[in-house]
């Protein structure tokens, strides 16, 4: 078998969990409550996963408003790299996302980590930040799911062994979000 069908029957193996559409539903059915209160959702993760952070953030702002014409507040804190490097610099790259958290979170709001192996520092720290907060914290992680999948109220887990498959997983579940969003958008109140 060559690389190609097995990367696709690896990816695959993994969307055919049968939790992996509940754990996804209670994700999207917690942004849209987010989205109606007119809360925030904040999305970090390193690498790959910061990158799709950022993606992600870009669908939920404007990808699900064309039924409502209002996207949900939402903000990628990987996405500044002046703050990054600030925070990095002055109080440890282990503080980058809890920082800002700390800053700009609220109670009720929604973190949701990417993670491929769930322990970096960074990403431990922002949910322990977001639990303190009051936040609902997720945390969509791949390998044995870390120290995010024992801190997170909401770790959806999905135990591949493979960085890149874990990373497309990131995009499809926050892809099979935005258009649950989009076919069933919230009922804005603020």
């Amino acid at each position: 078998m060559n690389i190609m069908n097995e990367y696709i029957e690896k990816l695959i193996e993994q969307l055919e969990n049968p939790d992996l559409s509940q754990l996804v539903l209670n994700l999207a059915e917690s942004m849209r409550e987010v989205w109606g209160n007119g809360n925030s959702f904040f999305l970090c993760g390193n690498g790959g996963s910061a990158g799709n952070a950022i993606h992600l953030a870009n669908d939920f702002l404007y990808g699900i408003n064309k039924h409502t014409g209002k996207g949900m507040k939402v903000e990628a804190l990987s996405a500044n790299p002046s703050v990054l490097t600030c925070l990095a610099n002055d109080i440890g790259y282990e503080n980058i996302y809890s920082y800002q958290l700390h800053v700009k979170a609220s109670k009720n709001d929604i973190l949701l980590v990417l993670s491929g192996s769930g322990n970096s520092e960074n990403v431990v720290n922002a949910i322990k930040t977001g639990n303190k907060i009051g936040m609902k914290t997720f945390a969509i992680l791949g390998y044995t799911g870390g120290d995010c999948k024992k801190l997170a109220q909401h770790p959806i887990h999905i135990p591949v062994n493979d960085m890149q498959i874990a990373e497309d997983l990131q995009l499809i579940v926050g892809h099979m979000c935005m258009q649950w969003l989009l076919n069933n958008p919230a009922e804005i109140k603020k």
